[in-house]
């Protein structure tokens, strides 16, 4: 009985908190769906390693300062996730021109194929989520969750 009442308070669609476990299940779906194609690819990579590789394939020459301050994440596990990463021949690092202590990292070039690949099933997915919404219905999801990410970013 117990059941069935939580049932009708979570799934209350006047409930302003279904949006964000909408939000939520459906992030949850699709990276599930993202991870269960890296497992596919052959690809020997965690979650958050991929998210190492897009990074640095978006910033070359980053540093783990950089990834640190653009994540917010401990510095420590960003270091274990990139020697991680490096050991599987997808990263490169160089010592900084100007400071010989630092490392400046780069994708290698099978870094590089496995981020397309990876980034192709991700546009795949992508389409696929988004079929048989309108081109309009499209562009009012996407000013909607703007909206939403405004008045979170300023409140």
């Amino acid at each position: 009985m117990m059941n069935k009442k939580v049932d009708k308070v979570n799934h209350n669609p006047d409930d302003k908190h279904q949006v964000f476990e909408t939000i939520h299940r459906l992030m949850h779906h699709f990276r599930a769906r993202q991870y269960r194609f890296i497992q596919e690819s052959g690809v020997d990579l965690t979650h958050m390693q991929h998210k190492v590789l897009g990074f640095f394939a978006r910033h070359p020459d980053a540093t783990l300062s950089d990834m640190v301050s653009y994540t917010g994440k401990d510095k420590a596990q960003i270091a274990r996730l990139i020697t991680e990463v490096r050991s599987k021949g997808l990263l490169d690092a160089k010592p900084d021109e100007s400071d010989r202590r630092i490392s400046r990292l780069s994708l290698t070039p099978e870094g590089i194929k496995v981020f397309e690949s990876l980034k192709t099933s991700e546009r795949e997915l992508s389409e696929l989520a988004v079929q048989g919404l309108s081109e309009e219905e499209y562009k009012t999801l996407l000013i909607l969750l703007a909206k939403i990410k405004s008045n979170i970013s300023t409140n």
